[in-house]
């Protein structure tokens, strides 16, 4: 509601506020949230409004008399320079004075993304350039969440198709067998149902690598009873799982954590031939958990690579493993570090 001083009060007419009224015009211009600088034809600043020291840092008495160049990052003062003395010798507008972006130089040294719309008037026969100044930095903030949003679904794309194969080879394969025989296996045939149940499973869940920023829904699940669920759905031939006994209950998304658990298994089995014993233990530190496999172990020369989305060593893979290991890990705010890979690979998940 509005004050009951000033509801009724009348309108402003424009007779009122005569053109000569130069305190008037002062006090909009010292009340406006966009910032105003303007200078002279020699770059210097002879005016900057209050708003431009809650943009840039600065306060109005030490911008006027210095030079533009100071609100400019250094690598991008020739640049001014030339487009101004440009403008001046012929006229042209070789920028855009409708809303140009660009960084600014904060007082404290960081760079300020502006939105500027320039223009030129004449103030006693002296040519003066105003900048308008508006800080878009939630805007470029919002733009740049998209497009790690963006860059998050083509990767998810990736990545549904990875976890995807080898559930669906399970599918195929059972189902080649049952259509070379005569008498159907009742529980092959619930091996197909359930793979194709946990293909849909897998589908909802990997949309949550769209958003990958934070796990989605975070329970107390046992670190033993997802290994178990997750080496289920992994072809590891004639590997072996172990979990010691030590292992504790871990607060972590589920979904996202069977993942990781899939992943590191098929790599261990991958590299380390189908033999392979993975074994899942608790860090002596006691705060958190290790994956290791007695395989061929990681070359020290690979091991800053091993985690780049996209890296492997095999000719028909697809360098998403590790790299989904990596990112459900940082979703979860764990600590990944390679162990000792002289032999075997050892991946150690430090959750405090």
């Amino acid at each position: 509601m509005p004050d009951s001083d000033t509801a009724d009060a009348p309108p402003i007419s424009p007779s009122a506020v005569p053109n000569a009224d130069v305190d008037f015009f002062q006090t909009l211009v010292e009340n406006t949230s966009d910032g105003l600088l303007t200078i002279d034809r020699d770059s210097q600043i002879v005016f900057a409004n209050p708003a431009i020291e809650d943009i840039l840092g600065y306060p109005p008495e030490e911008l006027v008399g210095s030079s533009k160049l100071e609100i400019i990052p250094e690598r991008l003062r020739p640049v001014h320079e030339r487009q101004l003395e440009a403008y001046i010798e012929t006229g042209d507008r070789n920028i855009d004075w409708d809303g140009m972006e660009l960084p600014a130089l904060h007082k404290d040294g960081h760079e300020v993304p502006v939105s500027i719309s320039l223009r030129e008037h004449d103030y006693r026969g002296t040519t003066l350039f105003t900048g308008v100044f508006r800080d878009i930095s939630e805007r470029k903030e919002r733009e740049e969440r998209l497009q790690e949003q963006n860059e998050r679904l083509t990767e998810f794309a990736s990545v549904l198709s990875h976890d995807l194969q080898s559930l669906v080879n399970v599918a195929q394969g059972y189902t080649m067998e049952l259509s070379e025989g005569s008498d159907h296996d009742q529980d092959e045939l619930e091996e197909i149902q359930d793979a194709l149940t946990r293909i849909q499973e897998l589908h909802d869940d990997m949309l949550t690598l769209t958003h990958y920023d934070e796990p989605r829904s975070v329970e107390t699940v046992s670190l033993e009873t997802i290994a178990a669920e997750s080496w289920r759905w992994v072809n590891t031939k004639n590997a072996q799982l172990v979990v010691t006994d030590d292992v504790q209950p871990i607060q972590a998304d589920g979904a996202q954590f069977k993942s990781l658990l899939e992943n590191l298994f098929n790599n261990a089995v991958e590299h380390g031939g189908p033999d392979t014993t993975v074994e899942i233990g608790w860090l002596e530190s006691g705060a958190g958990f290790y994956v290791a496999d007695d395989g061929a172990g990681i070359p020290e020369e690979e091991q800053d690579a091993i985690f780049e989305h996209g890296y492997t060593t095999h000719l028909d893979g697809t360098g998403l493993g590790l790299s989904i290991v990596e990112q459900v890990a940082a979703a979860h705010d764990w600590d990944l570090t390679l162990g000792d890979c002289r032999d075997g690979a050892r991946f150690e998940f430090r959750l405090e």
